[in-house]
């Protein structure tokens, strides 16, 4: 009894908090809190900001490893051997075109199962980010991560090899849906853009990491050396789960989830100072704004939310077509293709993995200084001609059967995949997470990333379970299809993306998207269009 009446106290005090906090927003706003100035909140950069970021980044070094672990697996003989066969007999008999040796629906199903599974749990860990919050998320994909890593090292057979693959995707998921969302709100918003990218480094050190491991498993003897490839992911799952089990939730999601006081302590820790009224009033009256939204994924339909949501959507299925993931899905099996020996082509996987993370580490530093559009500007010139050289090249030097190229057109192709790759990795790579976690209101922002998580997946999924047979059918001209998509998206941000950076997440409205040339057009009319509707009128920032 004593311990209830304890408890009703804490609930009445919170509630006259609550109300207390409401009265003094009001008082402050004459009503409706705007935000509608240019001054930054006061934050420090604080140790507790960068540990937190840190550890809940390593959701990205799952990712990364997962995406980079299976081209050099699939391209391991003994893998082959008990998975495969067929594969390995077209291989050794040279029956099938150079572009063709790799062409089997089950061998892409291997790769492309992570993404279907991750598509498949989307809407949940939605549901789970916004309810149970963003760190109870990430401990729930390590969990996944732990379970598929281990049937994956310990496969006997092609469906429990795929059936770990799934649940590695349901934990891609879960990571995906929570940690750009935890990294934009627990960053200062002066380098917001430098904390979230830390997702995508993390992601390229995990292909790194997987490429490196691949090369020196595939010289153990015995035919077992798969199985440590696979089985080295237990290291960074193990990584996510502690670190989803030492950093605190957000002062956003706490808020959100009624946790006031906790949030305010939160908030004045991580920002390093007492005066964070400002904020932490910005944070509730967005979170009383969400509360009158009481199903964000019809609300995301809404006019006003128009803008965001076609550019979370544009930016994953362009991301996609960039052709990325086509090369580092399969960049040994890709060099193998193209004629390179087996030990050099898991090297020149090595490289490009290497040139991913020195690219994504110049994007940290300038994605806030140089703003997002013109990097992702820049990137397309730079990713649309190295594509272009490659296709080039193969048209003229690689035929379909058995030829292969001399080592200098070799080193042009492992040079131009390089720079494609450095483009991608300060540009479409970290942009494609970072943007869409930060435009998004509180009241759609976990649905918003949510759709942006299943965008990704589905068309990484397609890209995955068609590249190598678009290999075999398009040959050198696979290069061209992307080059001309990387045109295509270039066009689009160059007229339809507004600049983001040094924006507070919670003042986008205001500052982006009503004084952009065609989105104000929607934002503007949101009065117009929600009537008489008192609800969704109290959504207008």
């Amino acid at each position: 009894m004593h311990h209830l009446h304890k408890q009703r106290k804490y609930h009445s005090q919170s509630s006259q908090y609550s109300s207390s906090l409401k009265t003094r927003v009001a008082t402050m706003t004459g009503g409706g809190f705007t935000g509608g100035n240019d001054k930054e909140f006061e934050a420090k950069i604080t140790p507790i900001i960068i540990i937190s970021c840190i550890m809940a980044a390593t959701g990205g070094l799952m990712f990364g490893y997962d995406v980079g672990v299976s081209g050099g697996v699939v391209s391991m003989r003994a893998f082959l051997e008990k998975f495969f066969p067929k594969v390995l007999r077209g291989e050794e008999l040279g029956s099938e075109s150079n572009y063709c040796k790799y062409d089997n629906q089950g061998l892409q199903l291997f790769t492309s199962s992570l993404y279907l599974a991750g598509l498949s749990v989307t809407f949940l860990a939605s549901y789970t980010t916004r309810i149970l919050g963003r760190r109870l998320t990430m401990l729930i994909a390590g969990f996944f991560f732990i379970g598929g890593v281990a049937f994956n090292a310990a496969a006997q057979n092609l469906p429990m090899l795929i059936f770990g693959r799934i649940l590695l995707g349901c934990g891609i998921g879960f990571a995906n849906q929570a940690v750009p969302v935890f990294l934009s709100e627990i960053a200062p918003s002066r380098i917001r853009g430098a904390l979230n990218i830390l997702f995508q480094l993390d992601i390229t050190l995990g292909i790194l990491f997987a490429n490196l491991v691949n090369y020196f498993t595939n010289k153990i003897n015995g035919g077992w050396g798969w199985r440590v490839s696979l089985g080295m992911g237990g290291i960074p799952a193990l990584l996510l789960t502690l670190g989803a089990y030492l950093v605190v939730d957000t002062p956003n999601s706490l808020i959100q989830r009624g946790h006031l006081e906790q949030g305010k302590i939160v908030l004045t820790k991580i920002r390093g100072t007492d005066n964070v009224d400002p904020e932490f009033f910005e944070l509730v009256e967005a979170t009383r704004v969400a509360k009158q939204v009481k199903h964000p994924f019809r609300n995301i339909l809404r006019r006003n939310n128009r803008p965001q949501l076609v550019i979370a959507i544009a930016l994953q299925v362009f991301q996609q077509f960039t052709g990325i993931n086509a090369i580092m899905f399969y960049a040994p099996v890709l060099f193998n293709t193209l004629g390179f020996k087996h030990d050099t082509a898991l090297y020149s996987a090595v490289i490009t993995g290497a040139i991913n993370v020195v690219s994504t580490i110049v994007s940290i530093y300038s994605v806030d200084k140089l703003g997002r559009r013109g990097l992702l500007l820049e990137a397309g010139v730079q990713m649309f001609l190295s594509q272009m050289v490659i296709a080039i090249v193969l048209g003229i030097k690689v035929k379909d059967h058995s030829e292969e190229l001399s080592k200098g057109y070799a080193a042009l192709v492992v040079v131009m995949v390089c720079i494609f790759v450095s483009a991608f990795a300060w540009s479409w790579g970290p942009l494609g997470w970072l943007i869409p976690s930060e435009i998004f209101p509180l009241e759609t922002r976990s649905a918003g990333q949510s759709v942006t998580v299943c965008v990704n997946f589905l068309f990484t999924f397609v890209i995955a379970q068609a590249f190598l047979s678009m290999l075999c059918n398009f040959k050198f001209g696979i290069f061209f299809f992307f080059s001309g998509w990387i045109l295509i998206m270039s066009a689009f941000v160059l007229f339809l993306v507004p600049e983001t950076k040094n924006v507070p997440i919670e003042e986008m409205t205001e500052r982006v998207w009503k004084q952009h040339w065609l989105w104000k057009r929607f934002v503007e009319d949101e009065k117009v269009e929600d009537g008489n509707d008192p609800s969704r009128n109290e959504n207008v920032n």
